[in-house]
């Protein structure tokens, strides 16, 4: 039985998709690499029926892709993909903005400032894959502001590979120095101009800031792929 003060076990399906999601962001399995559900099962120590409901829900999220005769495959990474995903990107996070100074954002900015915090203590102790999640998590947040649904859905599909291209933008690096540091010091101030132009309502700025942002990133991942040669 459970103690009172234990946390309830997460079901087996869930446990399954938070274990492979992670191995496909942080590229322990890798672009185009064969998911064996067999050998999942043995690595996972998760049965064979969880892992299949991993699997499908990772492909309803274009992580994983199912191929008839081959099962499943991580998502491969391409130069097309990746500027559909900006281009998605671009026009559902300027839509999120223009639907968010209409509403009332104070409850969603408490959780973006919450987000923001935890992204600087990732900073701060060099905790690489918490700086990842606590990004998506600010993000997330902050489409919320939109009171869209359907908004909302679509940025978390999109930010699954935006995830994924950040963690390998890293380059193989374990702290933050250097360019990377700079960037993520740029990342920091541009989140709070988001926060700051969503309170008091200033599209004009926000769309401006949320530009911006992208344009920073997608240098930085265009910057890796060129010379690392993916």
């Amino acid at each position: 039985m459970t103690s009172s003060h234990e946390e309830p076990r997460l079901p087996l399906a869930l446990q399954a998709y938070r274990m492979i999601h992670e191995k496909i962001i942080t590229m322990d399995y890798e672009p185009g690499q064969h998911l064996e559900e067999k050998h999942l099962v043995s690595e996972l120590g998760i049965g064979r029926t969880p892992v299949r409901e991993a699997l499908l829900r990772l492909t309803s999220e274009f992580l994983v892709e199912s191929q008839p005769n081959r099962g499943f495959i991580v998502k491969p990474l391409t130069l097309q993909n990746i500027k559909a995903m900006f281009e998605a990107l671009r026009i559902i996070e300027i839509g999120a903005a223009s639907l968010a100074v209409h509403q009332d954002p104070a409850r969603h900015l408490s959780s973006m400032r919450e987000a923001q915090e935890n992204f600087e203590a990732a900073m701060q102790s060099n905790d690489l894959l918490r700086l990842v999640w606590t990004n998506h998590e600010f993000h997330m947040h902050f489409a919320r502001c939109s009171s869209n649904e359907y908004l909302v859905r679509a940025l978390q599909d999109v930010r699954n590979e935006v995830n994924r291209l950040a963690y390998l933008s890293f380059g193989g690096k374990e702290e933050l120095a250097g360019d990377l540091l700079q960037h993520y010091r740029t990342v920091c101030r541009e989140h709070e101009q988001i926060m700051d132009s969503l309170e008091h309502k200033d599209l004009g700025t926000l769309k401006k800031t949320i530009e911006a942002h992208i344009h920073s990133f997608q240098h930085r991942v265009v910057l890796y792929l060129t010379t690392s040669g993916v």
